[in-house]
């Protein structure tokens, strides 16, 4: 699957094979294809103790080198699951009215091709990664990093009145240490994959914002702590969603000067090479409708969808089915004395609409 990617490329995009969850297990993409149960939260109550790490990183299918640094630090392994948990619940949102909604059907023969959909695959997964290492160091989870560890007393301090800043830059360095990533090769796939890698980090970068907490008499501000502090993931998800949207189909092409093969994008006009920007994913051919079954996706027959705005482009002009359901609300509620609410059980008509087959 990874013939020709760089190997920086070949784990990530494993990731994104392997996100979506069963009912009660998943498969962890930077491990094959291992069922792997998920925790009721995003972590255990406690940091892994003893060895049990141990066996949890050997479940996994990582390289060599891989494997010895998740067995150096006790809480990697629980911390690459979590960014599984948050790359699945943010494509699955991100796409629940598209057309392809991160379904596991046909996914391999997708992220064999260089459609949108891979492109947003790779970064969301990266960008999970990268996020999850920075909250794990900063909540403790992680033994070998902690705090913010920028220049200056500022995040000593935080510490002290009981704040943490998430620790992005410990966080990337780590994650390019852990994939092994190097210089991209010639092969054009393998720059485009790593290019949207990127993107996902830059988008959790650009979520990094200055906190700040007041301490004093009766909290006034006469003394002030600040430190950095992650966006919540589900921002960094519709920064992604927006780039998948705007995403920019690219080509190759060999730089006169150094004789390198180079992505270029067709619809800017410089006398220089028209390079995509680095925020911008990039994709090397056009997307299937995704409307009937095929080695891609499932298709939208019997897929939900609202009648005033998402039914037309979901449906793919096929119409839809309307039904109704019977459901169950709490109604003409009233406070009694003292401290109770009462209410009746109501019963209410929903008119539920579905994409046809033909």
């Amino acid at each position: 699957m990874c013939t020709g990617l760089t190997r920086t490329a070949c784990p990530l995009r494993l990731i994104a094979l392997c996100i979506l969850l069963s009912h009660a297990a998943a498969y962890f993409g930077l491990t094959g294809r291992e069922p792997l149960v998920f925790l009721p939260g995003p972590f255990a109550n406690e940091p892994p103790n003893g060895k049990a790490h141990l066996k949890q990183c050997e479940q996994m299918t990582l390289t060599r080198r891989q494997k010895r640094l998740c067995r150096r630090e006790p809480g990697l392994a629980e911390t690459l699951r979590e960014s599984v948990r948050l790359s699945l619940l943010e494509c699955r949102y991100q796409f629940r009215n598209e057309r392809w909604n991160c379904s596991m059907d046909g996914r391999g023969s997708l992220l064999k091709r260089g459609f949108k959909e891979t492109a947003f695959l790779l970064a969301v997964s990266s960008a999970a990664l990268s996020h999850a290492l920075a909250k794990a160091c900063s909540s403790g989870r992680m033994e070998r990093c902690t705090c913010d560890d920028s220049p200056g007393l500022q995040h000593r301090e935080a510490w002290q009145w009981g704040v943490c800043g998430d620790n992005l830059k410990y966080s990337t360095k780590f994650l390019k240490k852990f994939l092994g990533q190097k210089r991209v090769s010639k092969d054009l796939r393998a720059q485009i994959d790593s290019h949207n890698i990127n993107v996902g980090i830059r988008a959790v970068k650009s979520g990094l914002k200055t906190t700040c907490k007041c301490h004093g008499v009766s909290g006034s501000c006469a003394v002030r702590t600040c430190w950095k502090q992650l966006s919540p993931f589900q921002d960094t998800g519709h920064l992604l969603k927006y780039r998948y949207d705007t995403a920019v189909r690219v080509h190759s092409v060999t730089n006169s000067a150094t004789g390198e093969t180079e992505l270029a994008s067709p619809r800017r006009h410089s006398n220089t090479v028209p390079r995509p920007r680095p925020t911008e994913l990039v994709f090397l051919e056009e997307s299937p409708s995704f409307c009937r079954p095929s080695r891609y996706s499932p298709g939208t027959a019997g897929r939900p969808c609202s009648k005033d705005t998402s039914c037309s482009s979901l449906c793919c002009g096929r119409g839809y089915n309307t039904a109704l359901h019977l459901t169950t609300l709490s109604c003409h509620c009233q406070v009694r004395w003292c401290c109770h609410v009462e209410c009746q059980t109501c019963l209410r008509e929903e008119e539920v609409y579905t994409c046809k087959k033909h």
